[in-house]
């Protein structure tokens, strides 16, 4: 009898344990996990009766809770100027979760952060309503809106600005955009049919942020970093002379010059004119000389091919590894598999106007608690050492001459220093399309103490029709920055 009681209370000491332990883990150690999951729609329901926290630029909310009677809910998330800010903040919605800002912010947003336990635990305490924390973007309300009303309503662009000595984003502009109040309403059927009506429209994902989350061939704006190959090689510098046939043939490859342009004027010239041309054959007998490993060293120093938050999950940019010696000359004007967002050739621009130095590129200002006292403010930290101050020092100055007398001669802007590279990257076409291409222009200015990077890039437009736009847009946006 006794052997009989003694497994019974054996078994109930490990059922009690298992128990326990399972409320343990579930407690203290799976509880954001379950929060965060998406099928947890408890949570999201008792969420969406809190005071979520606002988020701000230049200290106005684009994203709040307001008050609302509607009955079903204590609180409505509304967005202001929304279709400029809509790939930043993402939407909340009932039907279909969160994105961009609003989810990875959701911690801060929702009071759970633990740099608000106190202010949980004095609002169980008080009886008041625990609300979040707000928080402040980098972004500049001023340039984010012309940037925004610049970009044409029928072409797939994007704008992007930083500054260059901290990596603060001051601009993330992207078109077609839509509206997240369509989908953050109560109603979840509503939401739910207005989402399948932005899915609809050509180009355009809800739940991408085109900025970081779309990757296209760079065209020649990628010779930036064949620069920088071929300077820190030491097999070239400024005034080497170098051949440029109309056309060669590396590996099987056939690379040709643009033959609308000034290229074929000279068949021998330095990197100064070569670089201020776009001219495409010596930089790809400049691949053929080098081979592999120069350029996969530098473009992984400048941000391809890695892993990037600003706080948003960025779309690493991609450059081949192992490439045959054609794939590799395609690759070096910014064709083949080489593909980069918009954000990565700012980040390259950056790297030059900052003497070899990438700043992390960031989007928050500060998080601010809701008794007004800062809980966070990320200080400007560094990305990589991408080259030496002397390679970004002379690549600085190759890339005057686009600007000045070359491929971005329509970008000049008086008065300021703009230092530009430009890029056209074929792409194949459908029936009735014309020449398809990506139009690119990233640089910096001023030149002689760089503020800002500025990167333009537009995504399958009609050559014929928009071959200049990305340069004008360049042009406004200098204006824009500098107040010209």
């Amino acid at each position: 009898m006794n052997q009989a009681i003694r497994r019974v209370w054996i078994a109930l000491v490990i059922l009690f344990v298992v128990c326990f332990g399972a409320l343990s883990y579930i407690q203290f150690f799976a509880a954001d996990q379950l929060s965060g999951n998406s099928l947890n729609k408890r949570q999201l329901y008792r969420e969406f009766d809190l005071p979520r926290g606002a988020i701000l630029v230049d200290g106005k909310p684009i994203a709040e809770s307001v008050p609302t009677e509607d009955g079903q809910f204590t609180y409505q998330r509304v967005y202001h100027e929304p279709e400029v800010y809509a790939h930043l903040t993402g939407f909340y919605s009932l039907a279909n979760m969160s994105t961009h800002l609003e989810s990875e912010l959701n911690s801060w947003l929702t009071g759970n952060s633990s740099d608000l336990f106190l202010d949980r635990l004095t609002a169980m305490f008080t009886g008041n309503t625990s609300e979040g924390a707000a928080v402040e973007l980098t972004i500049d309300d001023r340039l984010q809106q012309a940037a925004f009303e610049m970009l044409p309503d029928d072409l797939r662009g994007h704008i992007v600005v930083t500054e260059v000595k901290t990596g603060n984003i001051l601009v993330m502009a992207s078109k077609p955009s839509f509206d997240p109040n369509d989908l953050s309403v109560h109603s979840t059927k509503l939401a739910t049919e207005n989402l399948k009506a932005l899915t609809s429209v050509k180009g355009l994902s809800p739940y991408v942020n085109p900025a970081i989350g779309n990757r296209f061939t760079p065209g020649s704006s990628f010779k930036i970093l064949d620069l920088v190959a071929g300077l820190e090689s030491g097999e070239y510098d400024l005034d080497t002379p170098l051949v440029n046939p109309d056309s060669v043939n590396v590996g099987g490859a056939n690379i040709s010059n643009f033959i609308e342009g000034r290229c074929s004027s000279r068949t021998e010239a330095d990197l100064r004119w070569i670089t201020a041309n776009s001219c495409n054959t010596p930089f790809a007998l400049m691949s053929e000389k080098l081979g592999n490993a120069p350029f996969e060293d530098v473009v992984e120093r400048f941000g391809y091919n890695q892993q990037l938050s600003i706080p948003l999950p960025v779309v690493n940019s991609h450059f081949p590894l192992n490439m045959s010696s054609a794939e590799l000359a395609q690759s070096a004007i910014g064709g083949f598999e080489n593909q980069a967002t918009p954000l990565q050739m700012n980040m390259v621009a950056m790297g030059i106007a900052n003497d070899g130095v990438i700043m992390q590129p960031n989007l928050i200002k500060k998080v601010i608690a809701p008794d007004l006292r800062v809980i966070e403010e990320p200080a400007p930290k560094e990305f990589s050492t991408a080259t030496t101050k002397e390679i970004a020092d002379q690549v600085a100055e190759l890339m005057k001459g686009p600007v000045e007398s070359g491929t971005a001669v329509r970008a000049q802007v008086p008065g300021v220093d703009l230092r530009a590279k430009t890029g056209t990257a074929n792409l194949p076409s459908e029936e009735g399309e014309g020449r398809i291409v990506n139009s690119w222009i990233t640089g910096f200015a001023p030149g002689d103490d760089p503020e800002v990077a500025i990167t333009v890039a537009l995504e399958r437009i009609d050559y014929n029709t928009h071959s200049r736009v990305a340069v004008d847009l360049m042009k406004q946006m200098t204006e824009a920055v500098f107040n010209q």
